[in-house]
């Protein structure tokens, strides 16, 4: 069981975490996180993830997050365009197939329902 803590979003120290290079669509992006918490079921995680700008492709989870640095454009095949910069929040739908567009390094926290 993990206590209670506080962590500032902006230093934390993020590991490495290798793309898929099937993924890179353009640039040479590289992404960067850190899991804080996930439960003993290990179906729900707690982090942050960092990427640098460039083009990639993703299939989503179940997950919420925000933006706490940088921008991107999110697309969602069959679905909406999301832009997200500083402070916004974004949902994104298990299944999603997404293309991102980072344009400035882009760091947020989030929760993953698995």
């Amino acid at each position: 069981m993990t206590h209670s803590f506080a962590l500032h979003i902006a230093d934390a120290e993020l590991g490495p975490e290798p793309l898929d290079p099937g993924q890179i669509v353009s640039g040479t992006p590289e992404v960067t996180g850190k899991v804080v918490w996930e439960s003993e079921d290990g179906k729900q995680v707690r982090g942050i993830w960092q990427i640098t700008p460039g083009v990639v492709t993703d299939t989503e989870a179940d997950e919420l997050f925000v933006v706490v640095s940088g921008s991107a454009t999110v697309e969602i095949e069959g679905g909406p365009t999301l832009h997200v910069g500083p402070g916004d929040m974004a949902v994104l739908r298990e299944g999603d197939r997404t293309t991102w567009t980072v344009h400035r390094t882009l760091r947020k926290v989030y929760a993953i329902g698995l």
